[in-house]
C-alpha cells in the first residue's frame, strides 16, 4: 500500500479495531512524509454457490432459504430466533470446510434435521415442500419416521 498524499510505500499502522464481523478500520501513518489517514479493510469471502436438482447453480440465498423454513413453522410455538440459527449453522459449516458449493439436497437434509428437533409439525410441512409429496402416503411416511424416534 502506498501513502495517499506523497505515494511513498512505507507506511504503520498505528491503530487497529473491528467495527464488525466483517470490517477493520486502521489508522495507518506514512514513514516518509509522517501523514496519518485511515483505510477500510473488509473481509472477503468466497460466495457459496447452490447446486439445484436440475445441475444449474446459483448463488447462496439465506433469505430465500429463510422464508422457507418461517413457511414451515408459520402459526407454530417456535422462536424465530431458531429460524436464523438453521442459516447460520448451514453457512458455517460450509466456511468451516471451505466450500464453495453446497446441493439443494445437503440444505434440505440438513434443515429437515433440524427442524424434527424443534418442531415436528415444521418438519413435517417442510418436508412436504420440500419432498414434493403427491399423495397422502408421504405424509405417512415422515410422520411414521417421527413415531420410531420416541
Amino acid at each position: 500500500m502506498k501513502c495517499i498524499f506523497c505515494g511513498f510505500d512505507d507506511l504503520a499502522v498505528v491503530d487497529s479495531r473491528h467495527i464488525d464481523d466483517k470490517r477493520i478500520k486502521r489508522r495507518r501513518e506514512c514513514s516518509n512524509c509522517h501523514k496519518r489517514f485511515t483505510t477500510y479493510e473488509f473481509v472477503e469471502k468466497p460466495i457459496l454457490m447452490v447446486k439445484k436438482k436440475d445441475g444449474a447453480f446459483e448463488p447462496f440465498d439465506r433469505n430465500k432459504l429463510s422464508r422457507g423454513i418461517f413457511s414451515a413453522i408459520k402459526k407454530r410455538p417456535t422462536a424465530t430466533r431458531k429460524v436464523e440459527e438453521i442459516v447460520e449453522y448451514i453457512e458455517n459449516s460450509c466456511e468451516n470446510d471451505m466450500r464453495t458449493q453446497i446441493t439443494s439436497t445437503e440444505i434440505g437434509d440438513i434443515v429437515m434435521e433440524k427442524l424434527k428437533d424443534i418442531d415436528e409439525v415444521a418438519y413435517v410441512r417442510f418436508a412436504s415442500v420440500y419432498k414434493a409429496f403427491n399423495d397422502v402416503d408421504g405424509f405417512i411416511d415422515i410422520i411414521s419416521t417421527l413415531s420410531k424416534k420416541d
